[in-house]
């Protein structure tokens, strides 16, 4: 309890570091922390989403030339063309989280002081 009440008092005082400086994290850590996380997730969904876009886009070209509106016609082959995405990307997928959650667990030391 009165380590609360000295570091809300500290945080207050002028020409004295901020709490959260005392106690180790920033508001510029969490941005970051937040920021890698975000990127992290980015780069994960990218390789489905583009590919998902891609044969999409491709089915779409092919109904309208061909005149063909099914509406399911490009479920199968999207689909498929995901799960292959997911098979090949996925060991690149992996290993970037692997990576990511090594650095975070050895920040975790700075981070709480």
């Amino acid at each position: 309890m009165n380590l609360i009440a000295t570091v809300v008092r500290l945080g207050c005082t002028p020409g004295v570091r901020w709490a959260s400086e005392l106690l180790g994290m920033t508001d510029a850590m969490i941005v970051e922390l937040g920021l890698q996380a975000m990127t992290i997730a980015a780069k994960m969904c990218a390789p489905v989403l583009v590919t998902a876009l891609l044969i999409g886009f491709a089915i779409s070209l092919f109904q309208s030339v061909t005149q063909i509106q099914e509406a399911t016609l490009s479920f199968v082959p999207k689909a498929i063309a995901v799960g292959a995405a997911i098979l090949f990307s996925g060991n690149w997928m992996l290993h970037e989280m692997v990576t990511y959650t090594t650095q975070l667990f050895e920040k975790v030391p700075t981070l709480l002081g």
